[in-house]
């Protein structure tokens, strides 16, 4: 037993060689709450569920879940007891030991599944309990961590869902959702469905750009992203709209200057990576990117607008800025409009002024 990929686990489904053990978490939880179903079914059977069947939430005490996995299953070959969102940074040591030892001791007709749909059990940071946790588990069972899908695995997933509700997705049309309603798939799987019934009430099949702009909402850092646009652009009429869209939306003025300041530093990332002799894209290596290529494609276009002397005096402005919402008796309306009146004019400025 050991740590399993997706493939792994649909082909132990697809035999019926399940794992005495399972630990199903990660990031998309979509995902977790989807395969952790089908394993809990298959482990489970049809034949009297409500005792074969036994789920606990996660502050069940450890010796009712031992005992629960140690009982027979009733009138069946196998039962399965499962466990959502156990809350691992909580327990003990000797509580944790409890559960080292009921992995090691489980019956032939019993699978464990710890399944995490809604918390991050390794905290924010990898806890040290997590780790430990997994390495038990991989010499008993089976551990699955489902990160983020790709960007290129969610265009085929998006692709093949809209086909399947039948409409057609084209690729442009596929990156503008990507980019408005971000990575995590059940968002984006829930704006589909949408665009899909609106598509067909409208008798046609094929989700159009127009169609993504009406439906789709932007999210705060989009709609930064479109500011900045703006300000390198030197269009301040759309700049200032975008800002008071964002204070019509009642955004709090450090969240919209923190994704201002992220877009920046995603034009000084690129610029660094350009000046090494690397491709645009080189960030991706190291920072925040997965799923949002989008901002290092629109960092670089914003680049050609830009000197690296006027993106060094726009990176001294929002530290200002920042500076200025911590601790100045200035109203936040007043310091973000200044801010992006100062920006526009480094913006519109040569680098030699």
């Amino acid at each position: 037993m050991a740590r399993i990929k997706e493939a792994e686990l649909k082909k132990q489904l697809a035999s019926g060689e399940l794992s005495p053990l399972y630990i199903i978490a990660g990031e998309e939880k979509l995902l977790v709450r989807s395969l952790a179903q089908k394993v809990i079914d298959a482990a489970a059977g049809d034949v009297f569920p409500e005792f074969n069947r036994n789920e606990l939430d996660g502050a069940c005490d450890m010796d009712r879940l031992g005992d629960a996995c140690a009982a027979l299953p009733f009138m069946a070959p196998h039962k399965c007891v499962a466990v959502q969102d156990m809350d691992i940074l909580e327990r003990g040591q000797e509580e944790l030991d409890k559960l080292y030892s009921l992995f090691e001791e489980l019956p032939e007709t019993t699978t464990l599944v710890l399944w995490f749909p809604t918390t991050d059990p390794a905290g924010k940071q990898q806890s040290n309990k997590w780790n430990k946790l997994l390495s038990a588990a991989e010499k008993r069972g089976s551990v699955l961590l489902l990160g983020r899908r790709t960007p290129e695995e969610l265009r085929e997933e998006l692709a093949r869902r809209a086909k399947k509700m039948g409409c057609t997705l084209p690729p442009g049309s596929c990156r503008l959702l990507l980019e408005y309603a971000g990575a995590d798939l059940h968002r984006l799987l829930g704006e589909l469905e949408k665009l899909c019934a609106y598509t067909l009430g409208l008798g046609g099949t094929e989700i159009t750009p127009a169609a993504i702009e009406q439906l789709v909402p932007k999210s705060t850092e989009i709609t930064v992203f479109r500011m900045v646009d703006a300000l390198v652009e030197g269009n301040y009429q759309r700049a200032y709209s975008l800002l008071e869209a964002l204070f019509a939306q009642k955004e709090k003025p450090v969240a919209i200057l923190g994704a201002l300041s992220t877009a920046y530093m995603d034009m000084y990332r690129v610029l660094g990576a350009q000046d090494s002799g690397l491709p645009p894209t080189a960030p991706m290596d190291y920072g925040d990117y997965k799923g949002k290529d989008f901002r290092l494609r629109r960092a670089q276009k914003n680049l050609r607008r830009l000197s690296a002397l006027q993106l060094h005096r726009c990176l001294g402005l929002l530290l200002e800025a920042d500076l200025a919402l911590k601790g100045s008796r200035l109203s936040d309306r007043l310091i973000l409009d200044s801010l992006v009146g100062r920006l526009l004019l480094c913006c519109a400025q040569g680098a030699d002024r």
